[in-house]
C-alpha cells in the first residue's frame, strides 16, 4: 500500500561511552536522505532496505525517521515520534501540496520521492543539485574526548543563501525490530541510521562558524553515531540542506 494523507529540540541524554580519539567526519556528501517510514507500513520495508543500501554511500547521509500516523493499525512503531510526522508535514506546507506517505523520501529538503524507488532517488539528487546552493557549505563534525566540535565554512561570494540552522543528530546505525502485529506481523525488520535525537546548535549567518556540545547530549546506550546538517529555513518551514556532515561515535 502507498500510503498517503491530504522536530524538535530533544532533552540531554545521558552519555555511556567514553571517546578517545579524534574522528573528522567524511567530507562534502551530495546528498541528505531523510526517509519517514513506519512499522506499520506493508509498503515500507522495500524503502526500509534501499535506505539501508544507501546508508553504504560515503557520498549520502541517509536517516530513517519514523513517524507514528499508522499506529492505530494494529501495532505501535517502537521507533516512531511526532516530531517526525510535524516535520514531514512540515515539508508539505513548504512545498504546498498535501503528499504526506509512507515511504516517502525527502531529498536534500527539496524533492520528495517514493522511499521504495531507488532510481527515483538518485534522480532527485541529480536534480537538486541544480540548485547551486544545495549541500554546498562544507561542513566538519570532530569528536575529541568528551566534547563534538561543529565547523560550518563560510558561504561563496555569490551564495544565494547564506543563513541556515544548525542542527546534530544522535543515530543508531542498525536496530532489528521484530513485529509481532499490523501490516508487518510475524516479520523482523532492520532500520537504519534511525534518528533518536535532535538538538539545535545555533544559527549560521554565512560566515565562518563553529559550536561544541558535551557528547552527554548526544549519546547514550544504542547511539553510535552523529549527523549535523545546515539547512535553510526553520524548524516550522525547513528548506533545502545546505551542508551536512557523518561521524561514527565509537
Amino acid at each position: 500500500m502507498d500510503r498517503r494523507m491530504s522536530w524538535w529540540s530533544c532533552a540531554a541524554l545521558s552519555v555511556c561511552t567514553v571517546v578517545a580519539f579524534v574522528r573528522p567526519a567524511a567530507s562534502d556528501p551530495r546528498a541528505v536522505i531523510e526517509l519517514f517510514t513506519s512499522q506499520g507500513c506493508s509498503s515500507c520495508p522495500p524503502a526500509d532496505k534501499v535506505l539501508g543500501d544507501l546508508a553504504q554511500d560515503p557520498s549520502v547521509i541517509a536517516l530513517s525517521l519514523p513517524i507514528d500516523y499508522w499506529d492505530y493499525l494494529g501495532w505501535k512503531d517502537t521507533l516512531a515520534d511526532s516530531r517526525f510526522t510535524a516535520r514531514q508535514r512540515a515539508y508539505s506546507r513548504v512545498r504546498g501540496d498535501r503528499e504526506v506517505y509512507t515511504p516517502q523520501a525527502v531529498v536534500n529538503g527539496s524533492v520528495h520521492v517514493i522511499g521504495s524507488d531507488r532510481e527515483a532517488i538518485e534522480g532527485a539528487i541529480e536534480d537538486t543539485a541544480q540548485n547551486g546552493a544545495v549541500m554546498s557549505v562544507p561542513v566538519r563534525l570532530t569528536i575529541a574526548g568528551q566534547e563534538l566540535t561543529v565547523s560550518v565554512a563560510a558561504a561563496s561570494e555569490h551564495a544565494a543563501r547564506k543563513h541556515g540552522e544548525v542542527w546534530v543528530c544522535s543515530i543508531s546505525r542498525t536496530v532489528p525490530i521484530s513485529i509481532a502485529k499490523g501490516e508487518n506481523g510475524g516479520r523482523e525488520l532492520t532500520y537504519h541510521n534511525v534518528v533518536r535525537g535532535l538538538l539545535k546548535l545555533g544559527d549560521w549567518n554565512g560566515s565562518p562558524a563553529s559550536w561544541s556540545v558535551p557528547l552527554e547530549k548526544i549519546a547514550r546506550e544504542g547511539i553510535d553515531g552523529a549527523v549535523v546538517y545546515v539547512q535553510d529555513g526553520s524548524r516550522d518551514r525547513p528548506g533545502p540542506m545546505l551542508g551536512a556532515a557523518y561521524s561514527e561515535l565509537h
